[in-house]
């Protein structure tokens, strides 16, 4: 079967940067959803047309990938509106934020702690993988016809490059589905 919108695609792969790097390694096939918000558009425009044992190498700029890194996404906060125990790369949801954390701190974003000061803490709002092109070497393990409920709900649940913080989608890797090193 040929991939087509829509369609269910099994894939394994090798996320790098582009020095090489190998930043996500995903050995064991995960399916993913064609025309829905399972994968960034630029992954599912390559896939298409492609069957079960396509090999598709790709490279991707921060603009089809996770954007560009955002200054305005970064947040000093008082260390004491949070509780004991944080450490670095501990992520927080922008609907979990203290009170007391600046108002203009995107609420639909995950946040990672990127540093911690003896009265401050920095919050990051960006994707790990903001302004870095990447470089992906795909292999299509299987392709099948989705489900009226995956057709429906327009994902197969993996989610890998999107999630849901509150009301609104975010380019961010979901507990659901692989996970970025």
């Amino acid at each position: 079967m040929e991939i087509k919108t829509p369609s269910v695609v099994a894939l394994t792969w090798t996320l790098k940067d582009t020095l090489g790097e190998v930043l996500d390694t995903l050995d064991e096939p995960v399916e993913f959803f064609i025309g829905g918000q399972d994968l960034l558009p630029k992954i599912e425009e390559a896939l298409q047309g492609h069957e079960k044992g396509a090999k598709v190498d790709l490279h991707l700029e921060p603009e089809d990938a996770f954007g560009d890194f955002d200054e305005n996404l970064l947040f000093l906060e008082p260390l004491a509106l949070f509780p004991e125990g944080l450490e670095p790369g501990l992520t927080i949801e922008g609907t979990a934020l203290p009170e007391g954390c600046h108002p203009d701190a995107p609420r639909n974003v995950l946040y990672t702690v990127t540093e911690i000061y003896p009265e401050h803490v920095v919050l990051d709002g960006n994707h790990p993988l903001s302004g870095i092109a990447l470089r992906l070497h795909l292999k299509v393990e299987s392709v099948r016809e989705p489900t009226e409920a995956e057709v429906g709900s327009g994902s197969c649940g993996t989610g890998f490059f999107k999630i849901e913080v509150g009301d609104e989608n975010t380019l961010l890797s979901s507990p659901k589905g692989p996970t970025l090193h």
